[in-house]
């Protein structure tokens, strides 16, 4: 009798009773276990649960045999029913609210609960643990906060108790940073932006104006410059820092493995020892003397941001994201960021951010889950030493209404200015064609 057939011949037994026994049952053969390579590993531990079932004809309701092998395999070895949502193209963001309460994010906009939940908090402290283990963080009553990363691009936070009620046992949050590379139709088909919006951002980058990308978390920043990056000439260097964990995969090679483009990466080191901690300020730093034709600061969090303007200003192409609610706003979350730094009064900065960012665009993920640049302006500096913040695109909503229980916003982008004549000559100089800059302002051939 082969093993489906007995397998649906056994009497069945919940899904917990059988991971128990098989658990003790692995136990005994821990050592046989530990001497095999990780590969070679797996497939023992694979091969000893199908032994078990078979020779004990367990069987769970609803659970097919190779099912039920992978279930125990995910809950005794990997992550337990998280496994498939982590490593999934079409998922970006993993909350956990409660042991029972594991709400998953799309990158369709969809937030659905998880097919499954923990059996208990302790089970959810275990599985977290074991996540967390990956870049030897470890959770207790200590360190009730912690965050770490699986993989260079996700990323989580951990609270537990006593931070946490005891009856919920942990509440995390897993964020898979980019999880699929898209491209300039997937943002025109999701609504994020009009072609001719992208095609302006990604010729300033390419010509020489530095952006920064504004807007909250998970609004969609990162995605969309990693896609900005990518649109940059093979033959220019590009140098990324971010903080902690790399997010960035901008490297691009053909069929026989060769690399195609020129891009360095570079992510922080954390230290107690002053002598031993690089930050991004640091790495900008560094960043300055490697040739760099485009530097990407991941994020302004800290004091970074006047390293960055600094840059910006002295003939670098910078591209970077901060939070903040509109592009005005964001001027002022630099200066106050650059007060970190340097004790220099806010009007002072305020000139300087302006002029090394003249370029910002705000994200936002609207109630209909849709991810849409608001806002691209233009801040344009007077003959007098004074500022305009000028809009140059905007997405303008027209009505917001219900529809079967979903939020549904409408709206159009709208281009309300060209930019300005100084940029424009600036483009110019960096290598723009005319003809481009014709395109940019809608054919005008003056």
């Amino acid at each position: 009798m082969n093993q489906s057939a007995l397998y649906f011949s056994s009497q069945s037994k919940p899904f917990s009773e059988v991971l128990i026994e098989v658990q003790a049952y692995l136990s005994s053969k821990y050592a046989t276990l530990l001497s095999s390579h990780q590969v070679e590993q797996k497939q023992q531990i694979i091969a000893y649960i199908s032994q078990y079932l078979t020779d004990h004809r367990l069987h769970v309701p609803g659970l097919a045999f190779d099912e039920l092998i992978d279930r125990l395999y995910a809950e005794m070895v990997e992550y337990s029913f998280l496994t498939r949502y982590l490593f999934a193209s079409d998922v970006e963001e993993i909350n956990i609210n409660g042991y029972n309460d594991v709400k998953i994010s799309y990158t369709n906009g969809a937030i659905l609960p998880a097919d499954e939940q923990f059996a208990s908090p302790e089970h959810a402290i275990n599985v977290i643990r074991r996540l967390l283990h990956q870049s030897g963080m470890i959770l207790d009553y200590s360190q009730p906060i912690v965050r770490g990363h699986l993989a260079n691009n996700i990323r989580i936070t951990v609270f537990g108790m006593p931070i946490t009620d005891k009856d919920k046992g942990i509440a995390a949050s897993i964020r898979i940073v980019n999880p699929q590379k898209l491209a300039r139709e997937d943002f025109i088909h999701s609504g994020t932006a009009t072609g001719e919006m992208l095609d302006f951002l990604s010729l300033c980058l390419r010509y020489g104006l530095s952006i920064c990308v504004t807007g909250a978390t998970g609004s969609g920043k990162t995605t969309l410059m990693s896609w900005l990056l990518s649109t940059i000439p093979y033959d220019k260097r590009i140098f990324t820092i971010e903080n902690g964990t790399r997010e960035f995969d901008l490297v691009m090679t053909d069929g026989e493995g060769h690399v195609l483009n020129n891009v360095v990466h570079t992510v922080t080191r954390s230290s107690e020892d002053p002598r031993q901690n690089i930050d991004q300020e640091k790495l900008l730093e560094y960043a300055l003397t490697a040739n760099p034709d485009v530097i990407c600061v991941g994020e302004m969090k800290s004091a970074e941001a006047f390293a960055a303007q600094e840059a910006a200003r002295t003939g670098h192409t910078v591209i970077t994201t901060t939070h903040a609610n509109s592009c005005l706003a964001t001027y002022y979350r630099m200066v106050t960021l650059c007060t970190q730094k340097y004790e220099m009064n806010d009007t002072t900065l305020y000139n300087l951010v302006t002029e090394a960012f003249p370029i910002v665009l705000f994200v936002k993920k609207l109630e209909d889950n849709v991810r849409r640049i608001m806002e691209i302006t233009e801040c344009r500096i007077h003959s007098d030493g004074t500022r305009e913040v000028v809009p140059l695109y905007r997405f303008a909503v027209h009505s917001t209404r219900e529809v079967c229980g979903q939020i549904r916003i409408e709206g159009d982008f709208e281009k309300v200015n060209d930019i300005s004549p100084g940029l424009q000559k600036r483009l110019l100089e960096n290598g723009l064609p005319l003809s481009m800059l014709q395109q940019l302002r809608g054919g005008d051939s003056t």
